[in-house]
C-alpha cells in the first residue's frame, strides 16, 4: 500500500524559503510520476510541479517556474519541493500525489491515486 507523507511545511516571510519533503512507502517508486499540487482556501487544487521518478525529468507550473525546484532522493525514498522567493500568493496547503507514470506529464489531481496528508505553507507580506 502507497503511502505518501508531507512535511516542511510552515510561516514563512515574502522572499523567504521553505523546503518540503514527501516520503514515500509501499512500492519502487522508479516507475512513478511524484507530483506537487496545492490548495489555497476557496480555490481549487492546482498543479505545482512534477518528477519522473526513474529519468528525474521535470516539469513546473508557470507560476513557480523559476523559484520552486523539485527533485528526489533514491536512498530516502523522498521528493522534496525546495521553494525560494516565495510570495503571499502561495499560501496553500501543499499535497504531494503519485501515479504509476507511462511518460508524459499529467497535471490534472484525478490522474493520482496516491495522495498525502497535506501540509500547510503561509507566506506573510
Amino acid at each position: 500500500q502507497v503511502q505518501l507523507v508531507e512535511s516542511g511545511g510552515g510561516l514563512v516571510q515574502a522572499a523567504g524559503s521553505l523546503r518540503l519533503s514527501c516520503a514515500a512507502s509501499g512500492d519502487t517508486f522508479n516507475k512513478y510520476a511524484m507530483t506537487w499540487f496545492r490548495q489555497a482556501p476557496g480555490k481549487e487544487r492546482d498543479f505545482v510541479a512534477t518528477i519522473d521518478w526513474g529519468s528525474g525529468d521535470t516539469y513546473y507550473a508557470d507560476s513557480v517556474k523559476g523559484r520552486f525546484t523539485i527533485s528526489r532522493d533514491n536512498a530516502k525514498n523522498t521528493v522534496y519541493l525546495q521553494m525560494s522567493a516565495l510570495k503571499p500568493e502561495d499560501t496553500a496547503v501543499y499535497y504531494c500525489a503519485a501515479r504509476k507514470s507511462r511518460g508524459g506529464v499529467r497535471t490534472s489531481q484525478r490522474d493520482y491515486a496516491y495522495w498525502g496528508q497535506g501540509t500547510q505553507v503561509n507566506v506573510s507580506s
